[in-house]
């Protein structure tokens, strides 16, 4: 099962960020030097996808802009010969092609993944929510690919969280059937923890059949007129298998402030050019709390 195409959501108002996103998309907030959004996609193109597509809302033209070339600021950086940060610029386009869909409201989820129909097509597809920061090599994408050739089927991505946290998140009803794999039955968002069927909490990748699109279709809206994509999900099961995944890594929170934060501090601490400075810092600010 190839995987050629990725929907990324990427319209909804970043409130956690207010005021900060007003005028800067939450998707376009840095972990040390590069967006949430190109991390995620260096992920999908690791596993060999091809097209991303982003479905934004109207006033975040800048993450349009920010894939696009630069020509008077490469054109400035090779005359400087500042080749690192040419290659650094450079490297967000050259990672697939991305191309832009439009959701004039905000009615969820699941009418986000619905509004990349048409650039999707008749093929299976993987949906990212760019919230969700997973380190591992191989990603959590690769990962999740290969699970759905060997099992034929869509697979959701899960992590195994605390009892007393459960209600916070969508939860998969499901039986093991392979080692980190287990084949799901059904999916509930936000239980009580005593109505929780596991303590598997969904997270944000799903590798899909296009015949979701259809089921989305025929989804009604919820209480506060949104589609949801987990009713898309239980319509899907009607007829068609779908697997959850323990993946491989470590996930960070990019959708709060003091989990990018967290995100920001630890790809700090990894990369080989910044982890000496980010480890002076960290000693510094334990230095004032013990004083």
């Amino acid at each position: 099962m190839q995987i050629r195409k990725a929907v990324i959501p990427a319209a909804g108002l970043g409130t956690r960020f207010l005021p900060v996103t007003m005028s800067v998309p939450k998707e376009l907030l840095p972990i040390v030097d590069r967006p949430l959004l190109q991390y995620v996609i260096e992920e999908a193109a690791e596993a060999g996808v091809e097209e991303v597509i982003i479905v934004t809302s109207p006033g975040k033209e800048s993450i349009s802009d920010y894939f696009q070339p630069h020509p008077a600021l490469e054109q400035r950086l090779a005359v400087s010969g500042e080749d690192e940060l040419l290659a650094k610029v450079a490297e967000a386009g050259n990672l697939a092609k991305v191309s832009f869909v439009l959701q004039h409201e905000a009615l969820g989820l699941g009418h986000a993944v619905l509004m990349a129909k048409n650039a999707v097509g008749d093929e299976p597809f993987v949906v990212i929510l760019p919230d969700d920061i997973i380190v591992h090599s191989p990603g959590v994408i690769s990962q999740m690919v290969q699970v759905s050739k060997d099992m034929n089927a869509g697979v959701i991505a899960v992590e195994v969280v605390p009892w007393e946290v459960v209600h916070n998140y969508g939860v998969v009803d499901a039986a093991p059937v392979a080692n980190r794999v287990h084949k799901i039955q059904g999916l509930v968002e936000k239980p009580p923890r005593d109505e929780a069927p596991s303590n598997l909490t969904i997270v944000g990748r799903y590798i899909l059949p296009p015949q979701i699109f259809d089921c989305l279709e025929k989804t009604q809206p919820g209480a506060k007129g949104e589609i949801q994509l987990t009713d898309g999900l239980l319509t899907l099961l009607q007829d068609h298998e779908l697997f959850a995944f323990e993946f491989l890594g470590n996930r960070y929170d990019g959708g709060t402030p003091m989990g990018l934060l967290r995100a920001s501090l630890a790809f700090a601490l990894d990369r080989k050019d910044t982890s000496e400075e980010a480890l002076s810092l960290l000693r510094e600010f334990q230095d004032r709390t013990n004083n």
